[in-house]
């Protein structure tokens, strides 16, 4: 007899037994009850592994936000497939360099990326390449076929997964121009899971809204997975319009949205905020990135009685790590918290000896939570975990009551509008110009994105180029979010007497 181990998949059959015909998720005209999920992701997993996959093969899914995208989801964890998430903003050919790197054997996309699908995948030999949830025949589709209920299998697969199994390869980006994949196993994504419940209050018997991008680790394992494990109704949308999320709260009695703080302003800033019904909203949670506490205020004030969360981590961690609760906002508004029962954080010094209360230094992390490494990248992964712990690369304190700050990140990286880009792939892009010589890139404060990517060129003797030819080459060689929003042009980039730019300068300059 093969006892049932204690995985993503599983968890969803406890969910579907327990809740039944109870709302479990809704998209556009569809609407799925548990039961009825749960055998979806059945008829899914059956048909990928009858496919020729096999538990252990990457399946790379590339799309927007859609049921399909969950079903496709959870249908690779009960399959024991490993789920590689792709930001379905990215061209061709970064694409490309996920399907290769991770050594994906299927793609499931939307049919509108075709086209960059086509290009990516152009002698890969994938086993598989099918759509999310196409309107007409294209082979496989994932729609189509967890609605099959008279020739799909909805019964349970029949294969054996380990708890300690890879569920997803989260890629992340860093200081280098390749993203590097963060190995996340079941356990800990359930570990994380049941942290968020607690910590972040999540109720089944609550409406949830989940608008940001499902590839995106914060929508998908702090929030919509926890609440499906709960029984929560989730009611889930292509993309966070302003307008839209301020009538699905209104119209759906939405009790807790997420959203970065570029999303909360969009939604404050919008004319008609005050006319909408907003009173079942409970919670309010932010981040993944820094929300300026004037905005902060603004949304104490226009939304009176919700309860504000502040969500910090990152994608190694699943991507949980502190929080700041409803009742302490009003001494700490500019804290990240205290972190979650699953996790143990340190701020240390370069010999990983604890600082003082106030001092800053790197924030370091040690959880069940973790990823076990990164994807075919073990140097990287034992720097990562070196001394024992696990190197956010964040900067930070805590204060005497053990409430951590977040100052800056030691890498060079940027947090625009809640997405992660490494300044690094922005200038080799501005760096295939003929024009520019030099080029460094920063993130200035701004208030719609937090962080704006600004390029300081230098072109070369005798060049000319304005600031729209560059940003209409940056269009042509990287996804929309990673384009410059500003591009300066000076005679030198400052730099130190090793030839080394720096850009804390730039940033202080400009800033």
């Amino acid at each position: 007899m093969r006892i049932q181990q204690n995985t993503i998949g599983a968890a969803l059959s406890r969910s579907a037994r327990k809740h039944g015909d109870k709302l479990a998720l809704a998209f556009e005209s569809r609407r799925w009850s548990y039961a009825e999920l749960n055998r979806a992701v059945n008829r899914v997993a059956n048909r990928l592994l009858a496919s020729g996959l096999a538990p252990g093969d990457r399946l790379a899914a590339y799309g927007k936000n859609s049921d399909a995208y969950v079903i496709a989801w959870l249908a690779a964890t009960r399959a024991g497939l490993v789920h590689v998430p792709i930001n379905f903003a990215l061209s061709a050919d970064e694409l490309r360099y996920i399907l290769e790197q991770s050594g994906a054997s299927a793609l499931l996309s939307d049919l509108s990326l075709a086209d960059n699908v086509a290009k990516a995948s152009e002698g890969l030999g994938l086993s598989l390449s099918g759509t999310l949830h196409a309107e007409v025949e294209t082979g496989f589709d994932v729609l189509q076929v967890a609605l099959d209920k008279e020739s799909g299998n909805d019964s349970e697969p029949d294969v054996a997964i380990d708890s300690a199994s890879l569920a997803q390869l989260l890629y992340t980006s860093g200081t280098t121009a390749a993203p590097k994949a963060a190995m996340m196993t079941h356990q800990a994504l359930l570990a994380e899971y049941m942290a968020c419940m607690v910590e972040l209050d999540i109720k089944g018997d609550e409406p949830m809204l989940a608008a940001l991008p499902l590839y995106h680790s914060a929508q998908m394992h702090v929030f919509l997975m926890p609440g499906l494990l709960l029984g929560a109704p989730v009611h889930l949308r292509m993309a966070p319009l302003p307008d839209d999320c301020l009538a699905q709260i209104a119209g759906e009695g939405i009790a807790s949205f997420f959203a970065p703080p570029t999303v909360w302003i969009s939604l404050l800033r919008h004319p008609d905020f005050d006319t909408f019904d907003l009173t079942t909203l409970k919670k309010a949670y932010y981040g993944a990135s820094i929300m300026p506490v004037p905005v902060l205020e603004e949304l104490q004030q226009r939304l009176p009685g919700v309860g504000l969360y502040n969500c910090y981590g990152q994608s190694e961690i699943a991507p949980l790590a502190t929080v700041l609760r409803p009742e302490e906002h009003a001494e700490r508004p500019a804290s990240a918290g205290r972190p979650i029962l699953t996790v143990e954080t340190r701020v240390v010094d370069l010999e990983m000896n604890d600082v003082p209360p106030g001092e800053h230094g790197e924030i370091v992390h040690r959880s069940p939570q973790l990823l076990t490494g990164y994807w075919d990248k073990p140097e990287m992964s034992e720097e990562a975990f070196a001394g024992g712990w696990f190197h956010s690369g964040d900067v930070g304190y805590f204060d005497e009551a053990g409430y951590l700050y977040i100052v800056d990140r030691i890498k060079d990286v940027i947090n625009t509008g809640g997405v992660v880009v490494a300044s690094r792939e922005v200038e080799e892009g501005l760096f295939k110009h003929p024009a520019v010589s030099e080029v460094a890139v920063v993130g200035l404060p701004d208030a719609k994105w937090i962080e704006a990517i600004t390029a300081v060129v230098v072109t070369k003797e005798g060049a000319e180029v304005s600031e729209e030819e560059l940003i209409a080459h940056a269009k042509d060689h990287m996804a929309p979010y990673k384009v410059p929003k500003r591009i300066l042009f000076a005679d030198a980039l400052p730099k130190s007497t090793a030839g080394k730019i720096l850009k804390r300068h730039l940033r202080k300059e400009l800033g």
